[in-house]
């Protein structure tokens, strides 16, 4: 398993949290977004998940990957 922090303008809610985790969990990776810090850490297979996959996802939903 591979783990990155990925800084993310734009998620300030419960909403947002939920957005982006389930987004994340939709292409098979587990994402834990911390507001105060305004990043998500994913954990994915890299054999599966491209890096690339998982800021698509969170752009998708509306936020900035930084």
């Amino acid at each position: 398993m591979q783990n990155i922090i990925l800084n993310v303008e734009g998620m300030s809610c419960g909403h947002c949290v939920k957005s982006v985790e389930g987004a994340i969990a939709e292409i098979g990776a587990e994402a834990k977004v911390d507001l105060n810090a305004k990043n998500v850490s994913v954990s994915f297979d890299e054999s599966k998940v491209t890096v690339e996959a998982i800021k698509e996802a969170i752009e998708e939903q509306g936020y900035d990957v930084v």
